[in-house]
């Protein structure tokens, strides 16, 4: 599976959500999300956790830079044991890099997922996400950000806001 995507830090956060009720979409879905990062030797994997209790093992591989970029990523949906046990396994047998807690305000727009994300310890930030089809290139992705792009430009959201790691990096390099 892979997306392009990007990220930026939100300065107004009840403006940008305003902004994207103003274009129409439907309410945002809101989801409580707790990701443990494991150490690893390339890429990163994550154990993400919901408030029922169930959760996805991530593996990505994306590039740190600022501005849109190529993730490519697996994911498995858990459900029969609980994360919180899951997580200690990972943590024994890995290592752990770090956490990230954040409650996400998921809007769609067209092939884009729109996060308006709450990150315990780091504020607010937007990320964007262009889900490719299987069929789909990089350049097709591009495109349909590129429509994306009006809607950054109506959320004056400032390039240099822009975030080149995973907020797991970010909250480690504040500490």
């Amino acid at each position: 599976m892979r997306n392009v995507e990007i990220k930026a830090l939100i300065r107004n956060p009840h403006e940008v959500n305003r902004k994207l009720n103003e274009l129409g979409l439907e309410p945002p879905t809101l989801i409580n999300q707790h990701d443990d990062f494991q150490n690893i030797p390339h890429g990163r994997l994550k154990l993400r956790s919901f408030e029922d209790n169930s959760g996805e093992l991530i593996h990505y591989e994306r590039s740190d830079n600022k501005g849109p970029k190529l993730s490519s990523f697996n994911k498995a949906n858990l459900c029969a044991e609980p994360c919180e046990d899951m997580s200690k396994v990972f943590k024994r047998a890995l290592g752990f890099y770090g956490e990230v807690k954040k409650v996400r305000h998921l809007y769609i727009l067209w092939q884009t997922r729109i996060h308006i994300d709450f990150v315990e310890g780091l504020g607010n930030y937007l990320e964007l996400e262009v889900v490719l089809e299987q069929d789909q290139s990089v350049e097709d992705g591009e495109k349909v950000r590129t429509r994306t792009n009006s809607v950054i430009s109506q959320l004056n959201i400032d390039r240099n806001d822009f975030v080149a790691t995973a907020y797991v990096d970010v909250s480690a390099n504040k500490k």
